[in-house]
């Protein structure tokens, strides 16, 4: 189980390293195509948004991939509960907020770690 969660883990990081990308590098060209329903007209001007978005992602990913080396086990739980909470948490928001498919490509993912986790914890 434990093994199972650090995959999720580094499945969760390597999301956030894309959108890292997408919003800090591509967000006038790949991201037209990703997000569709976003007028095209708007991408140019919010590219500094989308960039500094961008960088949280990136955060959210370093932490991740951070918890994945740390020696000792139970802190490494910790951290990895930590940061797959933040992005859980950012899934929830961007499906009330903006689109269910947030919910799904971001938070599904990260409850799936975190339960698997807490399952290795308690179980």
């Amino acid at each position: 189980m434990l093994l199972f969660a650090k995959i999720i883990v580094a499945v969760v990081a390597i999301l956030h390293i894309y959108f890292l990308w997408l919003e800090m590098f591509a967000w006038t060209t790949k991201a037209k195509k990703v997000f569709r329903t976003f007028p095209e007209h708007l991408f140019e001007p919010t590219k500094t948004l989308a960039a500094n978005q961008g960088l949280y992602n990136g955060f959210l990913a370093a932490g991740l991939i951070w918890s994945l080396f740390i020696q000792d086990a139970l802190w490494q739980v910790y951290v990895a509960l930590f940061f797959l909470g933040c992005v859980a948490i950012a899934g929830l928001y961007g499906a009330v907020s903006a689109s269910k498919k947030i919910f799904f490509v971001q938070g599904l993912p990260a409850l799936i770690g975190i339960i698997l986790f807490l399952a290795h914890l308690f179980l």
